[in-house]
């Protein structure tokens, strides 16, 4: 039986990021966790739900951009050999839990997790440690489509300023995708949605066909969307934007009104490596002392704003998921059906999100978005689920508008990355720009370790353009941490620069640079000529 053609489209994009944090003279780099915390929370938990829906032969379709600093992070073998040991550690807390506490359900929790973790262990040596390699096939099986995003998660918009500089984002990124990869990507994560009328220039030369803007990039373009946001527009040039829709974004984001916000979800920020007695943690505690999470929470959210939390019920949590889900494709089935006869195609409803959202910050993520694929393929929901550029093969006229300059986050316009506490940066960052291009220039055809000296400087001021450090600032969490980076990687930049100028390039330091902060490999620095 052929199922009737859907009203409307259903487009997951998720971004999946991290900053470039990877210490090899640390044993126990405090910040190197975030890594491991993701990949056991986020994209493990992810990987596996997707590939229950393989198995089930349920046709899911979802887009996935990954950023270069965290393909490279993965792909590192050094930060894998770290991870598995810190899931291990993690699986002998959750097996000592089940033996030593007192209470029947706690007993019963810390035996769930014992559960998760080694299904996660399981999946992870069935994949061999290749977490990349498992979305790749996946994306060679039509699941999955993946982007790449700029090299190290530049706000774009505040490199405009230097045309090479902009270039060697968005081209190391593109090459680091090809080779990790295999294929050149086709479509292009903007760092916080961050756009700037002519970024679509740079993206067409490298062959990318289309990005995500918020809603307001969409709605306050150069011409009037004919459809708003249900359907993309193009550039000039023939780059797609397509606009995120403000309604699914709320269900999900929102602190006040978002799914995550449940009280029967887990909470978050209750964990044991805070309530147990160090001595307990074990290995799982930090060797300076410094309480961390473990990721092992037996707490349930309860009530906002209060103290007092009751004891996790998974099975609850699971039916309000499912409850979620579908009120979830409920609304966006209401969406395209008052849409549909307003159109002249199929609406499209865009749901970005960053992906650690799901299973890090909301615990029950993961099986969120399983489960909507799964009501979705039950039938009923007028949806189709659909990645952008498949829409695009679809539907191969559109609108065409310069979308506004905009980005996502609080004020909508770069505020959260150039406000008091980090607009210091960009004069500096500027000023390294402008060296890099002249350094590139006036070095066409080097000798061996002068080229080395200069593919490091280069990676050495992507790193300091991370968005990251200006982010952390401005939420004020790990600001020491965020400075110390910024600064650190200028100043390898200026000696680097220093040593090239002058002819006296510290080889000993130089191979030490080279090791520690050894992501793109293949980085040509005549990107900035």
């Amino acid at each position: 039986m052929v199922k009737p053609a859907a009203r409307g489209y259903l487009a997951f994009v998720l971004h999946a990021h991290l900053p470039f944090v990877r210490h090899p003279e640390h044993p126990a780099f405090l910040e190197e966790r975030w890594l491991y915390e993701a990949i056991a929370e986020c994209y493990l938990p992810l990987l596996l739900r997707f590939r229950r829906l393989r198995a089930d032969g349920i046709p899911f379709r979802l887009t996935m951009s990954v950023s270069p600093t965290l393909l490279a992070m993965l792909r590192d073998d050094l930060l894998r050999e770290r991870f598995i040991r810190h899931l291990m550690v993690l699986e002998e807390l959750a097996r000592a839990e089940m033996h030593r506490r007192p209470e029947p359900h706690v007993r019963y929790l810390a035996g769930v997790q014992l559960e998760r973790l080694s299904e996660l262990h399981a999946l992870w040596d069935e994949v061999r440690g290749d977490v990349p390699g498992a979305w790749a096939e996946l994306e060679r099986e039509g699941f999955l489509d993946l982007w790449t995003c700029a090299a190290t998660h530049a706000v774009l918009p505040l490199l405009t300023y230097c045309p090479e500089a902009l270039r060697a984002q968005v081209g190391v990124a593109v090459q680091h995708h090809r080779e990790q990869f295999g294929v050149a990507p086709r479509g292009f994560w903007l760092p916080e949605c961050a756009y700037e009328p002519g970024l679509e220039e740079v993206l067409a030369d490298h062959g990318l066909r289309c990005f995500v803007v918020d809603t307001h990039a969409i709605e306050h373009g150069s011409v009037v969307p004919r459809w708003g946001v249900y359907a993309p527009v193009f550039c000039p040039n023939g780059v797609a934007a397509f606009g995120r829709d403000p309604e699914s974004s709320r269900q999900v984001w929102s602190a006040e009104s978002g799914y995550p916000g449940d009280p029967w979800y887990r909470d978050f920020y209750r964990d044991i490596g805070f309530d147990l007695p160090l001595a307990d943690l074990g290995p799982a505690a930090h060797p300076d002392g410094i309480r961390v999470a473990t990721g092992i929470k037996y707490h349930r959210i309860t009530e906002r704003g209060s103290d007092r939390k009751e004891w996790y019920e998974p099975r609850v949590a699971s039916e309000r998921v499912l409850e979620h889900a579908g009120h979830f494709l409920l609304h966006r089935t209401s969406q395209v059906q008052w849409l549909a006869g307003a159109l002249d195609r199929p609406p499209l409803i865009v749901a970005p999100y960053d992906a650690e959202l799901f299973g890090h910050w909301w615990y029950e993520g993961p099986e969120f978005i399983e489960q909507v694929f799964r009501l979705l393929h039950a039938g009923g929901h007028d949806l189709e689920p659909i990645t952008p550029l498949e829409y695009l093969r679809r539907h191969p006229v559109n609108q065409v508008q310069v979308p506004a300059a905009s980005s996502w986050g609080a004020g909508g316009y770069n505020y959260v990355w150039l406000e008091g506490t980090n607009a210091w940066i960009y004069r500096h960052l500027h000023l390294a720009a402008d060296d890099m291009t002249r350094l590139a220039r006036a070095w066409p055809r080097p000798d061996p370790l002068t080229r080395r000296a200069l593919c490091q400087a280069a990676r050495e001021l992507l790193l300091a353009q991370s968005s990251d450090w200006a982010f952390i600032m401005m939420t004020r969490t790990s600001v020491d941490f965020a400075v110390r980076r910024v600064k650190a990687h200028l100043a390898r930049f200026r000696r680097l620069a220093r040593g090239i100028d002058a002819g006296r390039i510290d080889a000993a330091w130089l191979a030490e640079l080279e090791s520690r902060d050894n992501l793109f490999p293949n980085l040509d620095y005549r990107m900035y000529a």
